[in-house]
């Protein structure tokens, strides 16, 4: 079981989230205001799925309509898909660490890219 609480880091600031829900297969964990919110789940069968989640969410003026605020968020999702059998933990942790990696690489570069729309 993960510790509780998670801390995630946005723009260099810590944002800890304490657990709010677990079942057998899942935890949540959540900031105090709701502005951030981190899904873990598993789910086994004929392939494995273990799924993160971060949502962030917040309030802002309407573009359209300045004098009434607007409800907006935003989420990353990550699934590592992986067969029951062929594939070590260490090969699946390779894979995943690979990712991040890449999407830090040269100052979060590849991140630039991936949400500028560039394939």
């Amino acid at each position: 079981m993960f510790s509780d609480p998670q801390s995630v880091t946005v723009n260099a600031v810590a944002q800890s989230l304490p657990r709010v829900g677990s079942s057998l297969n899942a935890g949540r964990y959540q900031k105090d205001d709701s502005s951030y919110v981190l899904t873990l789940s598993h789910s086994v069968g004929k392939r494995t799925l273990h799924k993160l989640r971060l949502d962030t969410s917040k309030v802002i003026t309407d573009p359209f309509a300045t004098d009434r605020n607007l409800p907006v968020g935003a989420s990353v999702l990550l699934t590592l898909d992986a067969p029951s059998v062929g594939y070590t933990n260490t090969e699946l942790i390779n894979l995943l660490v690979a990712t991040a990696d890449w999407l830090k690489a040269s100052t979060n570069a590849n991140s630039t890219k991936l949400v500028g729309g560039e394939i």
